[in-house]
C-alpha cells in the first residue's frame, strides 16, 4: 500500500526483535544477575481484543494462545496416528486440550501420547465429508443458512432462520438432509449475507461503488472475497488511486478472488490491528483447529476476536450456496468483506459474510486461506 505506516511499525517491531540478541556472558566470578520478568506472547492490544470479545484475563489469554499453537501441532499428527478411525477434532478451553474423536477404541493410547483428549464417536471424519457432500448437490431453499459437519456432535449440522424453520421448504430440505446422512439441526436468528459495502470512505479498496477490506498479501498483488468484484475489474486503494485488477474471482459456490498490484503499490505481511492491536506480521497459514481464538481486521468495524466455530461448513447466501467456509464467532458488518482472519500470527482466511453485527453480535463465516493460495497458484507474503 502506499501508506508507510502499517509498514514501518511492523518493520521497527521486526527490527528491534532481531536486535535484542543475547547479552555477552560476564566474567566467571561476577555476581548472577535478576531473572528479567516473562515477556508477554501476545501484544497488549491482543490481549485486551480477547478480553473484551471472549472475557479472558491477560494471564488467561496468554496461557490460551500457547495452548491452542500447540494443540495446533498436536491436530496434525494426531490426524496421521488416527487414519481412517479419525473423526474430527476440537480446542477445548477448559482444559486447553485438543480433543481427537475416534471410531476405534484402539487408536486412543497412541493419540493420548500426542498430547490429546479422546472421544469414541460413531461415525469417521471421511464419513461426515461424504454426508455433507451428498448435501451439497442439493438445492436450499433460503430458510437454510447452511451446513457443516460438527465434529462434536459427530455430524452434519444443518442450521436453518429461526423464523423459517416450519416453513414446508426448509422442513423437506431437512428430511433429505437426514436420508443422506446423520444430521443434527441449528437455529439461526437471521439469514447470513455478504459484508460488501457502498463508497462509505476508511481504509478499505473500491470497485465499482463497492467497498471491501484487502485480505493478506501474496507475491504479486493480495487475496480477498470473491462477491467484491469479477475477474477484470479494476481495483482502487485507500485513496482512490488506480491500485490493480482481479485476476481471478469465484462466487457463489467458493468466495474468493486474487487481485494484482500496478507499480507505485507493494505488498507487506501484515495485518492491521487498527489501534486496538499493534499491526500484526504474518508468518505463515497454519490452520487452527475447532475452538481456537480468531480475530478479524476490516475496514468497517476494524479488530475484532471470536472463536472457530466450526469448519467445512456451506453457507447458502441469497446469491447461491459457497463451500468449505469457516464458522466463527466473530462480528462483521458491510465493508468487512475479504478482510483478513488470522490466528496468533497465522493466516486463516478472508471475510466472507454472516449476521448480526458488532453491536448486538453475530456470527461470521471466513474463505480459507490456504484454498486460496492453491487455487490460484499463490505464495503468501511473510515476515
Amino acid at each position: 500500500m502506499k501508506r508507510t505506516t502499517p509498514l514501518g511499525a511492523a518493520v521497527a517491531a521486526l527490527l528491534l526483535t532481531l536486535g535484542l540478541g543475547a547479552a555477552h556472558a560476564g566474567a566467571a566470578n561476577a555476581a548472577p544477575l535478576p531473572e528479567p520478568p516473562a515477556t508477554p506472547s501476545a501484544s497488549a492490544g491482543l490481549l485486551d481484543a480477547l478480553r473484551q470479545d471472549l472475557g479472558l484475563t491477560p494471564a488467561q489469554a496468554e496461557e490460551r494462545l500457547r495452548a491452542e499453537k500447540a494443540a495446533t501441532e498436536v491436530e496434525k499428527a494426531a490426524r496421521q496416528t488416527a487414519g481412517g478411525a479419525y473423526g474430527g477434532s476440537w480446542f477445548d478451553p477448559a482444559s486447553g486440550r485438543l480433543v481427537v474423536a475416534l471410531t476405534d477404541r484402539a487408536e486412543e493410547a497412541e493419540v493420548r501420547a500426542l498430547g490429546a483428549d479422546t472421544r469414541v464417536v460413531r461415525h469417521s471424519a471421511a464419513t461426515l465429508d461424504r454426508a455433507k457432500s451428498r448435501l451439497d448437490a442439493l438445492s436450499a431453499p433460503q430458510g437454510v443458512a447452511g451446513w457443516h459437519v460438527d465434529p462434536k456432535t459427530n455430524s452434519v449440522a444443518v442450521t436453518v432462520v429461526r423464523s423459517e424453520r416450519d416453513a414446508p421448504a426448509v422442513r423437506a430440505f431437512v428430511e433429505k438432509a437426514r436420508a443422506n446422512g446423520p444430521v443434527t439441526v441449528a437455529e439461526a436468528a437471521t439469514a447470513p449475507r455478504t459484508y460488501a459495502a457502498g463508497t462509505v470512505g476508511g481504509d478499505p479498496y473500491y470497485t465499482g461503488n463497492v467497498r471491501c477490506s484487502i485480505g493478506f498479501s501474496v507475491h504479486g498483488g493480495f487475496v480477498t472475497a470473491g462477491h467484491c468484484g469479477r475477474a477484470g475489474a479494476a481495483v482502487r486503494g485507500w485513496d482512490g488511486s488506480a491500485m490493480g485488477t482481479f485476476q481471478g474471482s469465484s462466487f457463489p459456490g467458493d468466495d474468493y478472488a486474487y487481485v494484482s498490484i500496478h507499480s507505485g503499490w507493494w505488498t507487506v505481511p501484515v495485518v492491521l490491528g487498527w489501534g486496538a492491536t499493534p499491526d500484526r506480521l504474518v508468518r505463515g497459514s497454519a490452520e487452527a483447529p475447532v475452538g481456537a481464538s480468531i480475530c478479524r481486521s476490516g475496514s468497517t468495524t476494524k479488530w475484532h476476536c471470536g472463536t472457530v466455530l466450526g469448519k467445512n461448513q456451506t453457507v447458502n447466501y441469497s446469491q447461491g450456496a459457497v463451500h468449505q467456509m469457516t464458522k466463527t464467532s466473530v462480528c462483521a458488518e458491510g465493508g468487512d468483506s475479504g478482510g483478513a482472519f488470522i490466528s496468533g500470527d497465522q493466516a486463516q482466511g478472508v471475510t466472507s459474510g454472516g449476521w448480526g453485527n458488532c453491536s448486538s453480535g453475530g456470527e461470521t463465516w471466513f474463505q480459507p486461506v490456504n484454498e486460496i493460495l492453491g487455487r490460484y497458484g499463490l505464495t503468501l507474503h511473510t515476515a
